[in-house]
C-alpha cells in the first residue's frame, strides 16, 4: 500500500503553539498530535554548508521532520513528481508518509533537524539507490 503513496500524501502541518512573553512551547503528544506512535527521536546538527542529507526512502515508516533551529528544504520525490518543502519555523512540521524518496539539503548555519519516526531504525526499511526506488515504485 504504501507504494502508492505521493507527494501529494506529504504535508505540512502547524504544531500547537503556546506563546509566552519568556518564551513560547510546542509539544507533541504522540498519536494526540500526528496520526503514529514514536518510537524513535533523532536529529540532524552541524551539516556543513553545501551538504545535503537524506537520499533515499523507507518502505514502512512514518516521519515527522520540524526544522526546530534554523532552516532547510526538503525535496520530495514520488517516482512522477517532484515538490520541494521548505522549514523555518519550530511549530511547521512535515508528515512523511512511506515510499517518497527525500532529500534534505539548503542548511542554514546552526540549522536542526529535529526527527521523530513511527518505528526504531531497521536498514531493511530503506531504499538508498534511486534506480532501486523507482524500480520499487513501479512494481
Amino acid at each position: 500500500m504504501s507504494k502508492l503513496t505521493d507527494i501529494r500524501d506529504c504535508i505540512k502541518v502547524k504544531l500547537p503553539k503556546v506563546e509566552n512573553t519568556m518564551g513560547n512551547l510546542s509539544a507533541i503528544t504522540g498519536e494526540e498530535t500526528i496520526p503514529f506512535p514514536i518510537k524513535r527521536v533523532y536529529y540532524l546538527y552541524d551539516v556543513p554548508g553545501g551538504e545535503e542529507r537524506g537520499g533515499h526512502a523507507h518502505r514502512g515508516l512514518y516521519q515527522l521532520i520540524v526544522a526546530a533551529s534554523g532552516s532547510f528544504d526538503v525535496e520530495l520525490f514520488d517516482g512522477k513528481e517532484k515538490k520541494i518543502v521548505s522549514l523555518n519555523r519550530p511549530y511547521d512540521a512535515l508528515l512523511m508518509k512511506p515510499g517518497i524518496w527525500r532529500e534534505l539539503k539548503n542548511f542554514s548555519s546552526g540549522s536542526i533537524c529535529l526527527v521523530l519516526a513511527s518505528a526504531a531504525y531497521d536498514e531493511l526499511d530503506y531504499i538508498r539507490d534511486l534506480k532501486e526506488f523507482i524500480a520499487y515504485k513501479d512494481a
